[in-house]
């Protein structure tokens, strides 16, 4: 090839000098890489977004927790505590019979060491066949005593013995013992079992607020007079009183140490028991607690774990604070 042909021919590419325009662009991005899609970004309103979700979020933990210790306030009402009366019954049954086997059983205020009869002490077995009752009475009359089952009022004379004997019971929680008295009609009998033998009423009137109260009882005769609440179960309008005269020979009482004036407020008819609220308000304290640490759970590890670990702790909590509101509530419900 001569000088000149050489010198006229166009210069061939090199391409390892001067990459092709497809490499370039594989090294360098390109303006639509470089520019997301508007689509993709995340929405500038999500931010201001967040305080709304969150609000209805605790709202819905609130109410949740609220809902948890309303659920507990009922199953212990309607189902445990009636469990726990039932066990109650149970022990005080075992305690009487082996008490009247023994002639251990109370006749009157005083015990066998001259002391006044302990509340919870089994006292006497009710019966009354018309309404398919059997009851063991215990003594003392406070929301506490009444879980057990019917309390004696202590200042009164004891089942069977000359004198007015008053008992008191629950209309509706712990078994409700006394939930079916408005189904007793003049002429129903009611039977008490004693450490002196047995006795035995006829029920002569049913009586709410504001109707004639009976005659007063003459020297020697005997009457019962049995109380519990009035009205819908857990919302009492009064006290629901039966009368009954006693028709067996009356047993003889012992002397009283105690009279209604000395009878403390709680152990009345519709009594509470308003230290029972200071105990309630820190057990209400520890489940608001645990209520906050559901929450921070379901924050910090899952809803699963939040569930299994606080729902269990916030029920317990919601029982044990049901169970002293209700001791302050009262006595008869």
């Amino acid at each position: 090839m001569t000088r000149e042909t050489a010198e006229t021919a166009p210069p061939r590419p090199q391409s390892a000098q001067s990459p092709s325009p497809r490499l370039e662009s594989t090294q360098s991005p390109s303006p639509r890489l470089e520019s997301p899609s508007p689509r993709l970004l995340p929405r500038p309103a999500a931010a201001a977004e967040l305080a709304p979700r969150g609000a209805r979020w605790v709202l819905g933990v609130v109410l949740t927790t609220v809902s948890l210790l309303a659920l507990a306030f009922v199953a212990h009402a309607a189902v445990l505590s009636g469990l726990g009366h039932q066990r109650a019954q149970t022990l005080a049954y075992q305690q009487l019979r082996t008490a009247l086997a023994k002639a251990e059983a109370p006749t009157g205020q005083l015990g066998l060491d001259q002391e006044m009869v302990p509340p919870g002490t089994p006292v006497a077995l009710l019966q009354i066949p018309v309404i398919g009752l059997s009851e063991v009475v215990v003594e003392g009359s406070t929301a506490e005593v009444l879980r057990d089952g019917p309390g004696h009022r202590r200042d009164s004379v004891l089942p069977g013995q000359a004198g007015t004997a008053v008992i008191l019971g629950r209309q509706a929680t712990y078994g409700g013992p006394f939930g079916e008295l408005r189904r007793l009609a003049p002429g129903d009998e009611i039977t008490f079992t004693t450490g002196q033998g047995v006795a035995t009423y006829r029920v002569f009137g049913l009586r709410r607020a504001g109707d004639p109260v009976p005659a007063e009882l003459r020297s020697g005769q005997g009457r019962l007079e049995l109380m519990t609440a009035d009205g819908l179960a857990l919302f009492p309008l009064g006290v629901l009183h039966v009368d009954a005269e006693l028709i067996t020979e009356p047993h003889d009482a012992s002397s009283k140490v105690m009279a209604y004036a000395a009878l403390p407020a709680a152990e009345r008819a519709m009594g509470q028991d308003s230290s029972a609220w200071f105990v309630a308000f820190f057990v209400g304290l520890f489940w608001i607690a645990a209520g906050v640490g559901a929450w921070w759970l379901w924050r910090s590890w899952g809803r699963w774990q939040a569930w299994l670990i606080g729902l269990p702790l916030t029920l317990a909590l919601g029982v044990a604070c049901a169970d002293l509101i209700m001791n302050a509530l009262p006595n008869l419900i």
